[in-house]
């Protein structure tokens, strides 16, 4: 039983020892590459340019259930406690008049599943599930096949 205990104790302090050593390995000398690249933390990189987005396009949902993109700039919405800036034009009064969307009827029920007549708060913050369009390349690849291309 001494030596099982000993034995493990040994093998703890080899992997903690390689784990250190992992760990103060500069990145320039590991495989690894974050997505600043090779810049190292302490050094600020110039901010890139806006990335475009699409005026009025409409793109197509890939999966299931997946909320709808936002196909108009957003830029200076205020989405916050007090404020909603979506609702000014998809709300149920205001989108026929604006053109606009109606948000679902789904967003009108909360967690007991009793159908309120605002918003519910669980879905009053648009930005946490719909985003803006954008012609960004991706930051890693993408193998994602929506359901009609695994046929």
């Amino acid at each position: 039983m001494k030596k099982i205990l000993v034995g493990l104790l040994v093998l703890g302090a080899i992997l903690t020892g390689l784990a250190k050593a992992e760990l103060d390995t500069p990145l320039e000398l590991s495989n690894l590459e974050s997505l600043r690249g090779m810049t190292g933390i302490a050094e600020t990189l110039p901010a890139e340019e806006m990335k475009r987005q699409p005026r009025e396009q409409m793109l197509n949902t890939d999966f299931v259930y997946q909320p709808p993109l936002i196909p108009h700039d957003i830029r200076n919405y205020e989405v916050s406690l007090n404020a909603n800036k979506c609702l000014s034009c998809h709300s149920w009064k205001n989108a026929k008049v604006m053109g606009a969307t109606k948000i679902s009827v789904t967003h009108f029920v909360d967690r007991e599943d009793a159908v309120l007549a605002d918003v519910s708060p669980r879905r009053y913050f648009c930005l946490q599930c719909h985003v803006p369009q954008t012609d960004a390349k991706p930051l890693v690849e993408n193998r994602f096949k929506s359901v009609d291309a695994l046929n």
